[in-house]
């Protein structure tokens, strides 16, 4: 009689589990599993199912948000994209117009040209960031000497600090830093997030290299008017962020966001950091 009360008990405790697996499924809700037989077996098969769930319930708000985060994408990389081809068409037009000498001409064209180098920066800089975060995307590690590759990278921006009437201040160990890490990834990390200074600076820039005896990193800060106190710094870093909401600054948030990718992929962190109207951007790598 014991074994016939039990079983029945069992059976009811499962049926009003499947009960409520079946509520789960019909609602979409989020409403856990409730076990109210005092039996191990049942108790930790009620544990697993709400495991389950919530593991469902993980999987189902990463999906909603990538299909979000596509959507805002497309989104941004149409915008960004049809900007310098509705300026190129533009500026053709006026170029064919017969109204336009031969100077107007050579200014529209000239202009349009510069569009286009543009628009090949964009499309480079979205195949370059799915390269980046592939799974196949290789690294070439060796040693080198960090500082002298700083400032090589520095002289290849001599022109653009020119341009902008900047002049960074630059602060170098006496010695010689070295690193071992991805040349190449490394010239892209320092390319950005110099490229991204120059973009929003007010008319300072800061950068250089610090090493303590178990790091080496590397920062850039610029004066911006673009970032203040309420701003989520995190957000400097997603595809396709600009500080300027207005989206007139020529900036398509991919620079931050491949420089996180690759900094990451080295085995770095990378922060950014807003004090005294200074916004500075900081990689840092462990010592081998």
């Amino acid at each position: 009689m014991y074994l016939f009360i039990r079983h029945l008990t069992y059976k009811r405790e499962l049926s009003k589990i499947n009960s409520q697996l079946a509520r789960y499924n019909d609602l979409d809700t989020e409403k856990k599993v409730d076990v109210s037989l005092s039996d191990a077996g049942i108790e930790q098969l009620g544990a697993e199912i709400n495991r389950l769930i919530d593991l469902y319930v993980k999987a189902e708000r990463d999906r909603v948000r990538s299909e979000n985060e596509l959507k805002q994408a497309v989104a941004n990389i149409s915008h960004d994209l049809r900007t310098p081809l509705t300026s190129i068409k533009g500026y053709i037009q006026m170029a064919a117009s017969v109204d336009a000498g031969e100077t107007k001409q050579r200014e529209y064209l000239d202009i349009a040209a510069g569009r286009t180098k543009r628009l090949e920066q964009l499309v480079d800089d979205f195949f370059e960031l799915s390269r980046i975060e592939s799974a196949d995307y290789e690294l070439s590690p060796e040693t080198f000497d960090l500082k002298r590759h700083f400032r090589e990278v520095l002289l290849g921006f001599y022109n653009s600090f020119e341009e902008r009437n900047l002049e960074p201040e630059i602060t170098m160990p006496e010695d010689g830093v070295f690193i071992h890490t991805d040349p190449s990834a490394l010239t892209r990390i320092l390319e950005n997030l110099l490229s991204n200074a120059i973009r929003y600076s007010d008319g300072e820039i800061r950068t250089g290299i610090t090493e303590s005896d178990d790091s080496i990193a590397v920062f850039v800060a610029n004066s911006s008017v673009h970032i203040d106190g309420s701003t989520d710094l995190n957000l400097l870093f997603d595809r396709f962020y600009v500080a300027d909401r207005s989206r007139t600054k020529k900036s398509t948030g991919l620079g931050l966001s491949i420089a996180q990718s690759l900094v990451e992929k080295t085995g770095g962190i990378i922060r950014a950091d807003y004090e005294r109207d200074m916004l500075t951007v900081r990689c840092e790598w462990p010592k081998s």
